[in-house]
């Protein structure tokens, strides 16, 4: 955050092997996936990581942990941080944006006249309502899922 504003977001899909990881860890590694993506941003500040897991608050001290965790405490001792805990019951928003379902619409509410005629270039959808904006767009087949569907289609491969 910067000035009370978010300024960036990252995400992504847990591996096969992560499924199976405890809430505990999947927490401790979205906080390492954070460092490694902003890395360049990070090193050498002073920065507080906030999260909703009170157990991480704790995890520097803890006497027990398995390779992987200790793998990931010392990446986060190459850090000036520290970890903070922050209700979930407090962050209304983030815990209503983490429970929406994949399969709906994704939104974006767009302030900035340059990125909104960005957004019209790829065709995506605008609704006003009051003095935001609101844009829209559906999330399409990917590549691969547009190639498979194209060789299942071809009657030359399936002879």
């Amino acid at each position: 955050m910067q000035h009370g504003k978010v300024i960036a977001y990252a995400s992504r899909q847990l591996r096969p092997h992560e499924i199976n990881y405890p809430t505990h860890d999947l927490e401790l590694a979205a906080i390492v996936h954070a460092l490694k993506i902003w890395r360049h941003y990070l090193y050498g500040e002073t920065f507080h990581i906030f999260t909703d897991h009170k157990s991480l608050k704790y995890i520097p001290t803890q006497k027990e942990l398995n390779l992987r965790q200790r793998r990931w405490i010392e990446l986060l001792k190459d850090y000036d941080c520290t970890i903070d805990y922050h209700p979930g019951k407090a962050n209304i928003v983030a815990d209503a944006l983490s429970r929406k379902t994949v399969d709906q619409l994704a939104g974006m509410i767009c302030y900035n006249v340059e990125y909104l005629t960005a957004l019209r270039a790829m065709n995506v959808h605008f609704s006003v309502g009051g003095d935001l904006l609101l844009a829209t767009m559906q999330v399409k087949p990917s590549l691969k899922d547009k190639i498979k569907d194209a060789q299942d289609k071809d009657p030359y491969l399936q002879k």
